[in-house]
């Protein structure tokens, strides 16, 4: 069998999991791969060639990162998985990447930043779709307009999601979405937020989202208000206006059992002739005190596919001993222009 990286891939049975694992096999990396099912794992690293090793949130993490040198934390929803593995990677001293776009995940890694230079690890959530094209474009706009105090970021291109994704949204049911003011992080009524955006085929209405650069763009760029918008697709429409009316009653225990219910209904993911040929788009504007504007466009290949090529370049970076110890954001270490380095990537500004 080929020689394992040092680089263990955790959540590797998921939906985006595979596809990771998939993914690094076909740039020749050989990841470790990990999680609690151990039947999956092990049909998949015999598939693939690669070694397993099984290991809970709750148990095993340390044993499992033995001889690692940095993990890629698949296994969402990340607001309630990335504190465990944060922990274990600081205790063994392994540098931490994640795909989480959660709000509350990104600013939790981030508290953990001293601790992490301390003991000289690198954390670095958002290493996906989310957020490595808008934390990209956000710091590219910003160093043209010193002084910047107001980021909008539009997404586009998430017509279909995984199940996994669907939890983490519906992890959102009966809370506020989260914007930025003034450096401070703030809560506002679902749908109360609304303005029109163009990904390229003229202005389109978008909704507010808690999306994760409301904290990782903070980070990136200083700007003190931020806000995310995503196209206002009708089916994002009627999931906010269903939190925004009926918030509280999904957030019971009996509309929590509702949303896990239809969420086992949902296939695992988008197919391939699904996700072949869609394309994700981001806009972002950015704006000083004295009202001068400069507003940029992003393409990218679609987001579950970009997401795979953007963790596993970082993994390299990582694996080559090219980071910056604490808790990082994509933009920061690898620069404004790491986006452009891949196939299909398009930035435009007007």
């Amino acid at each position: 069998m080929p020689t394992t990286h040092p680089f263990l891939l955790y959540g590797a049975t998921g939906y985006t999991g595979r596809l990771l694992a998939r993914a690094a096999n076909e740039r020749g990396l050989r990841p470790i791969l990990c999680g609690r099912d151990e039947p999956r794992l092990a049909a998949m690293a015999s598939e693939l060639g690669l070694e397993y090793r099984v290991a809970r949130l709750d148990d095993g993490l340390d044993e499992a990162l033995r001889g690692v040198q940095v993990v890629l934390h698949a296994a969402g929803p990340f607001s309630s998985t990335c504190r465990p593995m944060v922990d274990a990677c600081l205790r063994v001293g392994v540098h931490y990447l994640d795909l989480s776009g959660e709000v509350a995940a990104i600013e939790g890694v981030f508290q953990r930043g001293a601790e992490a230079r301390r003991r000289g690890v690198m954390l670095m959530p958002g290493a996906g779709f989310d957020v490595v094209p808008s934390d990209c474009l956000a710091l590219h706009l910003s160093r043209q307009v010193r002084g910047a105090r107001r980021l909008v970021l539009g997404i586009s291109g998430l017509e279909t999601i995984s199940r996994g994704s669907f939890r983490t949204l519906a992890e959102g049911a009966g809370q506020s979405i989260l914007i930025r003011r003034g450096g401070n992080i703030l809560g506002i009524v679902p749908g109360s937020l609304e303005r029109e955006l163009d990904f390229g085929s003229g202005p389109r209405p978008s909704l507010a989202m808690s999306w994760g650069d409301v904290s990782s763009a903070y980070y990136s760029t200083g700007i003190p208000d931020i806000e995310v918008y995503c196209d206002a697709i009708p089916a994002l429409r009627m999931m906010v206006m269903a939190n925004r009316w009926f918030g509280g009653g999904l957030a019971s225990d009996a509309g929590r059992l509702g949303l896990e219910l239809q969420a086992r209904a949902l296939p695992d993911g988008p197919t391939g002739e699904q996700r072949a040929g869609r394309q994700g788009v981001i806009v972002a504007e950015v704006e000083d005190a004295a009202g001068r504007r400069l507003r940029g466009r992003l393409r990218t290949p679609e987001a579950y596919g970009f997401s795979c090529t953007t963790a596993l370049a970082l993994v390299e970076r990582v694996l080559a001993g090219d980071l910056e110890t604490g808790a990082q954001t994509p933009a920061r270490v690898y620069g404004p222009d790491f986006v452009l380095s891949f196939a299909g990537v398009l930035r435009e500004e007007f």
